[in-house]
């Protein structure tokens, strides 16, 4: 069985209940059982419960939060013991959607008293869909008129989008799907991203991959809607052919794991496959580890800019550049990039800038 627990988000009047229905009957076709975790924060204000009728915020933001990760949990439960092989379960909104409304305090509070640190819990999605609010380029649809909840105006709606998208930076699976083209192309471009994130058969799936010069650190730490996370890599043994791959990603001592195998068909295409582990099984997979190659350690630097999602690796060996990824669904996407960053050439089909690669000649040179 296959359970992939995705969260659709964004900010207010973002077209996020029309999604849903789009999902349902999409995948659907596709095999999946599909399931919905309802909103929240929609479900406990139009009970009643809300911030301004709790005792205080944390208050709140306490109740919201148990009962978003009780109702995840209850739906993984259910969906193990459903006889069938492909279940998405759709979150209306994740936990970490509940950042923004806290002090950064009450959240740390929040983490400590489940236990848990920001990196579990914002990593515990496998992928993460933000819909651009409709008060961001499309204020004629903006709307709170099909939600009791929602009271804000186009530019707090703005506001809000904004650091949403700054609170899920930093997840491996994030996309962010805006405004630029009308309400039905955009869910259209919505099913795509999740289509090819579940690795259903796309028209056009890539990334571009571009040598920069070494950035600027203080200005990328500047940013609300910039992370860092620290990555080490290690690559297996294998005789197939197959690349295997071991990911540490993660910060300040909190880790996800991950193993990824990733084959070239017979076409030319790529087909990679991924899936979580847990910290024992990294650590006995390492075992395996390919003595011909040296594993990568590299500082990434995930940035949303101009609703685009970036990724920006710096390897301790580099002084003068970097690698900067994105990827990309259209072959003719045009690429908008922070005017801070100095664009070299593009490396996407370069094999001396492949990370499999540097981890030979990194071996070499040692």
């Amino acid at each position: 069985m296959e359970i992939t627990k995705i969260v659709i988000t964004g900010g207010p009047s973002a077209g996020k209940t029309t999604a849903l229905s789009w999902i349902q009957n999409d995948f659907t076709k596709l095999g999946y059982t599909v399931l919905f975790v309802p909103e929240t924060a929609t479900e406990l204000i139009s009970g009643g419960v809300a911030p301004w009728t709790c005792g205080t915020n944390l208050d709140y933001q306490r109740c919201q939060m148990q009962l978003q990760l009780e109702k995840e949990r209850l739906f993984e439960y259910a969906a193990r013991t459903m006889p069938v092989e492909k279940v998405l379960i759709v979150c209306d909104r994740g936990a970490i959607d509940n950042k923004i409304y806290m002090s950064e305090e009450d959240f740390q509070t929040i983490l400590s008293e489940l236990r848990t640190n920001e990196v579990e819990l914002r990593d515990s999605y496998d992928a993460v869909f933000h819909l651009v609010t409709a008060a961001k380029g499309a204020e004629q649809f903006y709307t709170t008129a099909n939600n009791k909840a929602r009271i804000e105006t186009v530019e707090q709606a703005s506001a809000l989008d904004d650091k949403l998208i700054a609170a899920w930076t930093g997840h491996p699976h994030l996309r962010i799907v805006d405004n630029s083209m009308d309400f039905e192309e955009k869910l259209r471009n919505l099913i795509s991203e999740i289509s090819s994130f579940l690795g259903e058969k796309q028209p056009y799936e890539g990334k571009r991959k571009f040598l920069v010069a070494y950035p600027d650190l203080k200005w990328l730490e500047s940013l609300p809607n910039c992370h860092r996370v620290e990555i080490s890599q290690t690559y297996l043994k294998s005789d197939d052919g197959m690349e295997i791959r071991l990911r540490q990603r993660g910060e300040n001592g909190s880790y996800i794991y991950y193993q990824t195998n990733r084959r070239k068909m017979a076409d030319g295409t790529m087909v990679e496959i991924e899936r979580r582990l847990s910290q024992n099984e990294y650590l006995r997979r390492l075992m395996d580890a390919d003595p011909m190659k040296r594993p990568i350690r590299k500082t990434r630097y995930c940035l949303t800019y101009d609703n685009q999602y970036f990724e920006l690796d710096l390897y301790p060996c580099w002084k003068d550049r970097a690698i900067l990824e994105l990827e990309i669904h259209d072959e003719h996407t045009k690429i908008r990039f922070p005017r801070e960053l100095t664009i070299l050439r593009e490396v996407t089909d370069d094999r001396e800038y492949d990370n499999a690669y540097l981890a030979t000649i990194m071996r070499s040179a040692t």
